[in-house]
């Protein structure tokens, strides 16, 4: 699929920097201090969300590309996708999930972080057979380049990213109000401006929706909705709690498209920029559509499983962390009686 036109225009992009700074700003003034030592504190559920963040998703995002045989320029967009650091959409989601937002944010905040490391280091390892395919592209035009990944720009553009999220942070130390206004527009702000590329790509180049191959569009809306099912049942086989399950499932399946968006532009030019930019606005567009789909059946599915776990942490504060509550025969359904993640200190035993 090649762009003949221009996607965006520089009003365009600046209105995505202007979008990137609103959320890394907003997500920044949702952090405090005690987010980090949490991850300290309790770091399983975090290494789990880790290894899904960052090796199941590139790992699932790299066989993807090559069972679809995506256009290597496709391919490597959807790789830059899967090894993406969580956002703070996935917070509101596990909110409204009934999922556990400690985690989420916990998540959030050091994939964020760790992000300036694995994304280099995992584009490098999987994107090489899409760069030398590239390369040949490029000569068999009579170019005499080589396509590379330009880590170096990955680096610079991610730090650019990370700006916003630390005077997120002390706008927060300075003025809590302050930050909890950013803190909410910041979603809002996003959701906007991915209708606006989307309208405004439609109304240019509405060509370009039926010109779209078929696998792009799976890759795209694939990536998320296999993202939420590995990390649900990875979380689970390692017998995380329900509230975990749903956390870890939806912090692995929804990435931070704006630091996708802000990578391409800052890194990549044309012949690709176009392409992976097309791919980016695709996903974006289809993980909020997925993402409330599955919000409203973990919602729906959780219920009395939060309700009991909000119970038993009742239950501990007044008689003590030992207290395991106990349940008349026949009151839990077999899905929670039987499920390995209801773990085994007391705060988790369902008797």
């Amino acid at each position: 699929m090649e762009f003949n036109t221009q996607l965006l225009y520089a009003h365009d992009q600046i209105l995505l920097a202007l979008m990137i700074f609103v959320i890394m700003l907003g997500m920044g003034a949702s952090l405090t201090p005690d987010d980090f030592r949490a991850v300290i504190r309790k770091p399983r559920g975090v290494l789990i969300g880790f290894i899904s963040q960052f090796g199941i998703m590139p790992f699932l995002a790299f066989s993807l590309s090559i069972v679809l045989g995506l256009h290597p320029a496709f391919a490597i967009a959807l790789i830059l996708i899967g090894s993406l650091p969580g956002g703070t959409t996935s917070n509101m989601f596990t909110y409204f999930s009934r999922g556990s937002v400690a985690l989420s944010i916990s998540m959030t905040t050091a994939s964020t972080l760790l992000a300036l490391l694995m994304m280099p280091l995992i584009l490098k390892v999987y994107t090489g057979v899409f760069t030398d395919q590239l390369t040949a592209s490029m000569q068999a035009t009579g170019a005499d380049s080589t396509f590379v990944i330009p880590t170096g720009n990955i680096i610079s553009s991610l730090i650019l990213v990370l700006l916003p999220v630390a005077m997120g942070m002390y706008l927060r130390k300075k003025s809590p109000e302050w930050a909890k206004t950013a803190e909410d527009t910041a979603g809002f702000v996003g959701i906007l401006v991915i209708v606006y590329l989307l309208f405004t790509a439609f109304s240019r180049h509405g060509k370009l929706f039926l010109q779209t191959p078929v696998e792009v569009y799976i890759g795209a809306v694939g990536i998320g909705l296999a993202g939420f099912f590995l990390g649900y049942w990875f979380s689970r086989l390692f017998g995380m709690y329900p509230i975990f399950q749903r956390a870890i499932s939806l912090e692995t399946g929804i990435q931070n498209g704006p630091v996708a968006f802000a990578v391409i532009l800052l890194s990549f030019t044309e012949p690709v920029q176009s392409q992976m930019l097309w791919l980016a606005i695709l996903y974006s567009t289809f993980i909020v559509i997925s993402s409330s789909v599955i919000t409203l059946y973990y919602r729906k599915k959780g219920r009395f499983d939060w309700d009991i776990y909000k119970n038993t942490q009742i239950h501990n504060r007044l008689f003590g962390k030992d207290y395991v509550t106990h349940y008349p025969d026949g009151f839990l359904p077999a899905r929670l009686v039987n499920d390995p993640s209801q773990g085994t200190i007391p705060v988790q035993k369902r008797r």
